[in-house]
């Protein structure tokens, strides 16, 4: 049987920083259940790295911007006591004139409608209490002019998101967290067009670097942790200095 005190739901879990995720996670002997979008090949792979782990792993191919897909989601987990509402995307680097209207829509729901709706389901799934970590960005208080400001101010959504509702679930033994990535060595930045960005970027970190999805996920796995048990309602930025 499922040891529920160890079990967590990762959304976008297959790729990037939701895979670091999973793999820490899974080290400190957690079940897991792993959202996707559409990528089936790399969902595989996480799974099957993360089951060499010796831990439970099922993947599930779900859309959170659909009622249908979260439903299947915590379907698919079951009794948890952890959520990391990790699932998002870019499109493009541009100044906001020039982002079309249906992009921003679009980049709406997938970076703040879908991971509220998320977080109001885990509320209900974590009857007995548990952790929500939600995947904000140190955009949210930089506002990426230029870039992606309607990014910026969906994981600005997420950091109130974040205080807001840890607030209001405190007393139910839910805590509710946040991890704000900087700069991260991800596929995100060749897939919306600009490989060279990590390069012409990492100057500008106080550190002096990006940092990896490993480093972002300890951070995650620490706020998941009992060592984290008086951290409620706060984003914890993981972003070199910047």
């Amino acid at each position: 049987m499922k040891d529920r005190s160890l079990s967590t739901l990762i959304t976008g879990g297959t790729r990037g920083i939701g895979a670091a995720v999973a793999r820490r996670l899974a080290a400190d002997g957690r079940s897991l259940v792993l959202g996707y979008l559409s990528d089936e090949s790399s969902a595989v792979a996480t799974r099957d790295e993360v089951r060499a782990l010796g831990v439970s792993c099922e993947i599930v191919q779900a859309d959170i911007t659909t009622d249908r897909g979260i439903a299947d989601l915590f379907e698919a987990a079951g009794p948890i006591t952890g959520v990391v509402n990790n699932a998002g995307a870019t499109y493009r680097y541009a100044p906001l004139a020039e982002t079309p209207a249906d992009e921003i829509r679009k980049t709406y729901a997938v970076n703040l409608v879908g991971p509220t709706l998320v977080a109001r389901a885990a509320v209900s799934a974590l009857a007995e209490g548990g952790v929500i970590v939600n995947i904000s960005s140190g955009a949210a208080t930089l506002g990426s002019p230029g870039e992606y400001v309607h990014y910026a101010a969906a994981k600005a959504g997420i950091d109130a998101l974040t205080k807001g509702l840890g607030l209001e679930v405190a007393g139910q033994g839910i805590r509710v967290v946040a991890v704000a990535p900087g700069l991260t060595e991800t596929d995100m930045h060749a897939n919306t067009g600009d490989p060279g960005r990590i390069t012409r970027m990492a100057p500008q970190i106080p550190l002096g670097r990006a940092s990896s999805p490993d480093e972002v996920a300890e951070a995650v796995a620490w706020l998941m942790s009992d060592k984290a048990g008086y951290v409620t309602a706060t984003t914890l930025r993981v972003t070199g200095g910047r």
